[in-house]
């Protein structure tokens, strides 16, 4: 009589990246296919890497780099024709001690506690008013709110300064209907980065606008039906379901717009070039001008990352209190 084996043999052909493991029950089991590692992956979609390399040696070229040297340049007193000497924390001591330093990050501080809040809000506002329109009527007012980002910031600073002009400008002119005497919007500490702020605040926040369009969209109307199941008016859906729903872009808006704001840079050099005075100083003037005025590199660069670690904290912060864990 054939006696049949009580286990089988393994199978005569196996999977080239699968082994079998003899159990201490006589059985046979497979092993976990080897882990793919990173240049595996690579090789196997080098066609994508072949065309992200452009994109790749560019951004290593006039990003990454700089960043990189920016940080070195921070420990140095550098010469671009005698060298270069390192001098350690010494930048970053005349950093903490320079009054313009100090008065640069307050002015700074205060356009972006102004101006991102009043951004955020206006374009949540705005995108609220056009979402209940027809089709029609939301492309029209996407592409008039969203025409100003395309503009330059060079010619919308040169419009605002001939509005603020002293002798000619808009804002005197109208002044001068009601009887007020002219203002030196651009020429006197008190005003003048008051006008800045006020400037940015006109600008509709356009990239804003279309991302919470965007969003609107993708929300849930069986919510809002259900809301008015329970008897809650327009109003009440608007800040118990929308606004809720809205916090990740709410978030990421205003994680732009903060970054933006402390590197205002184009409306000051185009409006006021810091003055008068030092009333309209920011932090990225103030690096231009210590970098490419007073060719003081190495000091030019502790600022430049002191004012990253600035942003860096304070879109951690933001992060923290806007997050949806949903």
């Amino acid at each position: 009589m054939t006696q049949i084996p009580v286990n089988p043999a393994p199978p005569a052909e196996l999977e080239p990246e699968v082994e079998l493991n003899k159990t201490s029950a006589g059985e046979f089991e497979k092993k976990p296919k080897r882990k793919r590692t990173l240049w595996g992956e690579m090789k196997k979609n080098y066609s994508a890497y072949l065309f992200l390399l452009p994109k790749l040696i560019l951004f290593s070229l006039f990003i990454a780099f700089p960043v990189v040297w920016a940080f070195v340049l921070s420990f140095q007193e550098y010469y671009v024709l005698a060298g270069s000497e390192f001098v350690g924390l010494a930048n970053y001591m005349k950093v903490f001690k320079s009054e313009a330093f100090w008065v640069a990050m307050k002015n700074t501080a205060l356009f972006t506690v102004v101006t991102v809040p009043f951004s955020v809000i206006s374009a949540l506002v705005i995108a609220s008013m056009i979402f209940g329109l027809g089709k029609l009527s939301q492309s029209f007012f996407r592409s008039a709110f969203y025409l100003p980002t395309v503009t330059s910031m060079v010619i919308i600073a040169m419009v605002w300064r001939w509005m603020y002009n002293y002798d000619f400008g808009l804002f005197n002119y109208i002044l001068g209907w009601f009887g007020f005497e002219q203002v030196n919007w651009l020429g006197q500490s008190s005003t003048a980065l008051w006008a800045l702020i006020i400037m940015q605040c006109l600008i509709p926040f356009g990239a804003g606008i279309i991302m919470y369009l965007a969003s609107m969209g993708s929300i849930s109307q069986s919510l809002y039906e259900a809301a008015k199941i329970d008897g809650a008016n327009g109003f009440k859906q608007w800040i118990h379901i929308t606004i809720p729903l809205l916090k990740p872009t709410t978030l990421y808006l205003a994680l732009l717009s903060t970054i933006g704001s402390f590197q205002v840079f184009t409306q000051i050099i185009m409006m006021t070039g810091g003055g008068p005075g030092y009333a309209t100083e920011t932090l990225v003037h103030l690096i231009y001008k210590t970098g490419f005025r007073d060719f003081e590199y190495g000091l030019a660069a502790a600022q430049s990352v002191v004012l990253f670690a600035i942003i860096l904290f304070f879109s951690i912060v933001q992060y923290r209190v806007l997050r949806h864990d949903d």
